[in-house]
């Protein structure tokens, strides 16, 4: 899955722009866990790089983070990744995982979606019952919510391989 968008966010249309630049290839079984010797069929490699300008604030900010997870079907990818760079005022974000979704809507990107795992989505409610963003697991991103503005993604599918034998 590969690709760089701009998306629109409906709730903030003139506030901000985000883009989304992103380079990531399955790699099944590549990354062994505890338990889980061999991997997992979605470990995958690669780069996010995403860019957020306010030209109502005048500021824009930068983050680059490292893929670890990606799970396709046709003309759509959830793919995780730990932010590894950022800019000053986001410099808490390293290490932190984040899970992307985008719908491949055809050639030319006109029809195609993003989502992010933070903004309005992944909230979580502690004992207390107060509001905060949730953790986000291995492959795990919302909905592709954001219509894409410019550029656009290419998701080419692939089947989750089984086990590796011996």
């Amino acid at each position: 899955m590969s690709g760089s968008a701009k998306i629109r966010l409906t709730y903030w249309p003139d506030q901000d722009v985000r883009a989304f630049t992103i380079n990531a290839r399955a790699v099944p079984y590549s990354a062994p866990k505890p338990g889980v010797p061999d991997g997992l069929p979605t470990d995958a490699r690669g780069i996010v790089n995403i860019s957020h300008h306010s030209p109502e604030a005048g500021w824009t900010v930068r983050s680059e983070a490292r893929v670890d997870c990606l799970a396709t079907s046709p003309g759509n990818a959830t793919l995780t990744a730990v932010v590894t760079k950022a800019d000053e005022p986001i410099k808490d974000w390293i290490g932190r995982r984040f899970g992307f979704t985008v719908h491949d809507g055809g050639p030319g990107g006109r029809h195609d979606r993003m989502g992010f795992s933070w903004s309005v989505v992944n909230g979580d409610q502690n004992e207390e019952g107060e509001w905060g963003e949730g953790k986000v697991g291995t492959c795990m991103g919302p909905a592709a919510f954001a219509p894409v503005t410019k550029g656009g993604y290419n998701v080419r599918h692939a089947d989750l391989l089984p086990v590796p034998k011996g």
